[in-house]
């Protein structure tokens, strides 16, 4: 899979979504055929997500370890890279070093 580095024809929400006191800011979007998406950074840190629907992490700059709910081995990822998370779940991220630059897919 090739980094995805940019998308034409969005809506764009301009306020951002902040997390966890600011470790972790994302933009939400929307094609111009419905799907929606956020765009956003995880700062260094260990942080606990849940999810609704499901989604696809994209990474697209930086590393981080993830461990999805139910599962005990953790997994890296980098640029390039993606993990799928199921709905109506959470998943565990570490992020040390360099910030993590995703795009999450909607499912």
């Amino acid at each position: 899979m090739g980094i995805t580095e940019k998308f034409d024809g969005v809506a764009v929400t301009t306020k951002a979504n902040v997390y966890f006191d600011g470790k972790c800011v994302s933009h939400g979007f929307q094609l111009a055929d419905g799907t929606k998406k956020s765009i956003g950074v995880i700062l260094p840190a260990s942080l606990t997500f849940n999810t609704g629907a499901p989604e696809i992490m994209e990474g697209v700059g930086g590393s981080c370890r993830v461990r999805l709910k139910g599962e005990a081995e953790w997994t890296t990822y980098g640029a390039g890279e993606s993990f799928n998370v199921p709905a109506n779940s959470s998943f565990d991220i570490e992020v040390s070093g360099e910030p993590y630059h995703y795009i999450c897919h909607f499912g």
